[in-house]
């Protein structure tokens, strides 16, 4: 009877050594295919100011294309940036068409399910943007109004997780699949009030020449922090995107990258 114990004790022995080197092969050979490919798939939305958006010629810039950009380098890879349908960002990370999320992305429980984080870069507070002649002076306020919010966006998931803020109060939530769409909602009137990112809030009015038309409230939902969505089986890559990250804030790129956006 004991030997068949030992005997099975050392095939159980065996099955879990060769799944844990079965998985350290598999994300092995995922850095090496990046690596061997010389490039990183970045997943974006193009028109989320101030982090990823198109210039007039068409030129992709902002806070993270600078950022990324940097950590590419320091990690010895060139940057691919790929827009995506942002509503299915997770899905093109798990179907391997992007190699990560990178765009503002704020790092929650249930995208934690899903998909592995960086350490955080930087932070972020939703806030609810409406018309000075509106004359809604407290989120309480929109108490039967329209409410407009991204689709797949945090803001998005904040309003569902904590409903008696706003989901109780407002008549209709119109999803939009940019913010900008959004925008020009609001400023026709069609929309009442835009729960938003403030990175993109903040940015998108001080560069407007209708700012003046506009006000912003902070929201009482939890402060946020942007992080990069990296596929579960890529731990090597996500530790050599950490350790970049922690390099640039070492050396004050980081710090340069923040004043350049943000001032």
């Amino acid at each position: 009877m004991m030997k068949k114990i030992i005997k099975l004790l050392g095939l159980l022995i065996i099955v879990i050594t060769s799944v844990g080197l079965a998985g350290c092969q598999r994300q092995a050979s995922s850095w090496q295919k990046i690596k061997e490919r010389g490039t990183l798939v970045i997943g974006v939305d193009d028109s989320f100011v101030p982090m990823d958006f198109r210039q007039k010629n068409g030129k992709l810039v902002g806070f993270d294309v600078d950022l990324a950009t940097a950590v590419c380098k320091e990690i010895g890879l060139k940057p691919d940036f790929q827009t995506i349908d942002w509503s299915m960002k997770e899905t093109e990370l798990r179907n391997g068409t992007i190699d990560v999320i990178w765009n503002g992305y704020t790092k929650t429980k249930a995208r934690a399910k899903k998909v592995a984080f960086s350490r955080p870069y930087l932070e972020n507070d939703q806030i609810l943007v409406t018309r000075k002649k509106e004359k809604i002076n407290d989120y309480r306020q929109m108490k039967g109004k329209i409410l407009g919010v991204q689709t797949g966006s945090s803001g998005a998931d904040d309003l569902d997780n904590y409903p008696n803020v706003l989901k109780k109060r407002v008549k209709i939530t119109v999803l939009y699949d940019t913010y900008n769409n959004a925008f020009i909602d609001l400023k026709a009137g069609r929309i009442d009030g835009l729960l938003i990112d403030g990175v993109y809030a903040n940015y998108y009015l001080a560069h407007s020449k209708y700012q003046k038309e506009f006000k912003k409230e902070k929201l009482p939902y939890p402060s946020e922090k942007f992080s990069v969505g990296i596929n579960k089986k890529d731990q090597i890559l996500k530790d050599k995107i950490n350790q970049a990250l922690d390099h640039l804030e070492k050396t004050g790129e980081l710090e340069k990258i923040k004043q350049k956006w943000f001032n």
